[in-house]
Order: C-alpha cells, then sequence, then structure tokens
C-alpha cells in the first residue's frame, strides 16, 4: 500500500509539470491557435489552411500531427512556422493550392492568413471597377452564383400584403355640409 501511495503521489507532480509546459497560445502566421489542441486540427485555426492542408504541413515539418500543440519543443514549432511561411505553395500539389493561375503573376500559389483577405477584398474591387457583371452583383449585395432571388434572400422591405395594426383608432368619417 505504501508504494501504491507513493506513484500516486508521483503522478500528480508530472501532470501539474505538463500543464506548466502547455504553451496555451501559439502564434503561426500572425494568428493565435489553441495549445490544446492537436497540431493538424490547431493548424486549421489559420484562415487558408483545412484539415488536408494541416497534415501535409506537420507532415513535412516532421511533427507528429496527433501531438498537442502547446506541448512541442520550441524547434518543432519552428519547424512548422518555417513550412507554413515560407514552402506553403511548393509543398502542396497544384491541384490544392487556392490561388491557381494568379491574375498578376499567372502562378499558382497558396494563401494564407491576412493575405488571404486582402487578395479576396482585392478581386471584389477590380471586379467591381472593371463592372464586370458579379462586380455589379457585388456592389449591389445581390446572389452572385446564379441562384434564385425571386422566393428567397430576401431582406430589406416588405413584400406582399401588410396587416393593419389592431387596437390603432379607426379614421373619423368627414363631415358633411347640411
Amino acid at each position: 500500500m505504501a508504494k501504491e501511495k507513493s506513484k500516486k503521489a508521483d503522478v500528480k507532480p508530472k501532470k501539474a509539470e505538463e500543464a506548466e509546459e502547455l504553451k496555451h497560445i501559439v502564434r503561426i502566421l500572425n494568428t493565435d491557435l489553441a495549445g490544446k489542441r492537436q497540431v493538424h486540427m490547431a493548424l486549421t485555426g489559420i484562415k487558408g489552411v483545412g484539415r488536408r492542408c494541416a497534415r501535409i504541413f506537420a507532415d513535412k515539418a516532421g511533427v507528429d500531427p496527433r501531438a498537442t500543440l502547446g506541448l512541442l519543443p520550441d524547434a518543432e514549432i519552428e519547424k512548422l512556422k518555417k513550412v507554413i511561411e515560407e514552402e506553403a505553395t511548393g509543398i502542396l500539389p497544384v491541384w490544392m493550392v487556392n490561388r491557381r493561375g494568379d491574375i498578376a503573376t499567372g502562378a499558382d500559389k497558396h494563401i494564407m492568413g491576412m493575405d488571404l483577405t486582402m487578395t479576396l477584398r482585392e478581386d471584389l474591387d477590380l471586379m467591381k471597377k472593371m463592372r464586370s457583371y458579379k462586380g455589379i452583383r457585388h456592389e449591389r449585395g445581390l446572389r452572385v452564383r446564379g441562384q434564385r432571388t425571386r422566393s428567397t434572400g430576401r431582406t430589406g422591405a416588405i413584400v406582399g400584403v401588410s396587416r393593419k395594426r389592431e387596437g390603432a383608432p379607426a379614421a373619423a368619417p368627414a363631415a358633411t355640409k347640411e
């Protein structure tokens, strides 16, 4: 029994040590990632990185995708950062990148983080500026991808019959001259 108590006493400090080593927030690509999550799931917190991309990045960096992100040593986190920030386009197959045939350069790129938001905004502004059909639809806040608009997506003014308010006083009949 004395041995069992000492084993239990040894287990508790190890958990406390692990809790101290755990980095609750890991910053990659100007994004705060949850340190409690597994590497491949935590990386999906970066805009433009899905589960498949995250798995590929973790494998390329030599990091176990199922390991907890906050418990990784700094060297492995740095490897992961380097792979994601510098080599992302070269690692992913062409069919998997999110910007094929870039308008300006014609190159295939994989854009992530704030760059993705900025690129999307620039593309929309370009469509509006050149007055393309999609640009005009974006400007007016209408559906862009061919959806029906006759019965769905109605916002703003009410279409159809509106009821009279209950309890509102009725208009008095006009007096006639006699």
